[in-house]
C-alpha cells in the first residue's frame, strides 16, 4: 500500500469519527487527465460517510467542470460538500475561496479531508479567513507593485500599456509635412496616424487649419 493511501485512509477514520452534519454529505472528485484513476478519491469520500461523489475528468485550470456543476445543485442547506484535498475544488486560491464563500451563503459546509478543513466548525471557519485574508493581500501585493511599476515607467518618461501612436520619427514627419504647407488632416494621412492623436503630440490647438 503506498503512502498516499494510507495518509488518506487516515484522513478519512478521523473525518468519519468526527459528528457530521445534520444534512448530506456530498463528495466531489477530480483528476486532471484521463489516465488518471478516480479510485482513491472514491474510497475516501466513501470512508468519509458521503452518500453520493460527483466526478470530473478535466485539468484544474479548466472553467467548466460538470461534475463540480452538478455536486453543487443537488447541494442543499445544511449539507456538507467533501473533498479529499483543496487542491480538487478550486483552480486556484481565490477561486477556492470564492467557491466556499458562494457554498456558506447557502448555510452548505465544506469539508477537506487531507487538510482537516471543516468550516462547519469555529476553527475550520477561522482557517478559511485567513486563507481569505491571505489571498486579498496577495491582490494587494500584486496591485501595489503594477502601481508602482507604472509611476516608474510613467517618471521615465513612458506610460504603461499600448506604444504611443505618434512616434518621434511620425512626429517629426508630420511637422516637415505642416511646415510645407499641408493641414495637420493631410499629414496625418501622410503619416497614418490619427488627427487626434497627432494634434496631443504637437501641442497645438484646434485653431491649426484641418482642410
Amino acid at each position: 500500500m503506498s503512502r498516499a493511501k494510507v495518509d488518506s485512509s487516515q484522513a478519512s477514520t478521523a473525518f468519519a469519527s468526527e459528528a457530521s452534519p445534520s444534512g448530506r454529505l456530498l463528495g466531489y472528485a477530480r483528476v486532471s487527465t484521463a489516465e488518471q484513476s478516480l479510485a482513491l478519491q472514491r474510497d475516501v469520500l466513501a470512508g468519509a460517510g458521503c452518500e453520493a461523489v460527483f466526478e470530473d475528468q478535466v485539468s484544474g485550470s479548466k472553467a467548466e467542470r460538470p461534475g463540480l456543476a452538478e455536486a453543487l445543485a443537488h447541494l442543499r442547506r445544511g449539507d456538507a460538500l467533501v473533498v479529499w484535498k483543496l487542491d480538487r475544488l478550486g483552480r486556484s486560491l481565490p477561486h477556492l475561496i470564492e467557491t466556499v464563500r458562494g457554498l456558506e451563503t447557502r448555510g452548505v459546509g465544506f469539508r477537506s479531508l487531507t487538510e482537516g478543513v471543516d468550516t462547519t466548525t469555529p476553527g475550520g471557519t477561522l482557517v478559511f479567513h485567513l486563507f481569505g485574508a491571505l489571498a486579498q493581500f496577495e491582490r494587494d501585493l500584486i496591485r501595489e507593485r503594477t502601481n508602482a511599476g507604472l509611476k516608474a515607467a510613467e517618471a521615465r518618461g513612458r506610460k504603461g500599456g499600448r506604444k504611443p501612436v505618434v512616434t518621434p520619427d511620425k512626429l517629426a514627419r508630420a511637422r516637415a509635412h505642416i511646415a510645407a504647407g499641408l493641414t495637420v488632416r493631410e499629414a496625418t494621412a501622410r503619416v497614418k496616424v490619427g488627427k487626434t492623436a497627432l494634434y496631443k503630440a504637437l501641442g497645438r490647438s484646434t485653431t491649426t487649419p484641418t482642410v
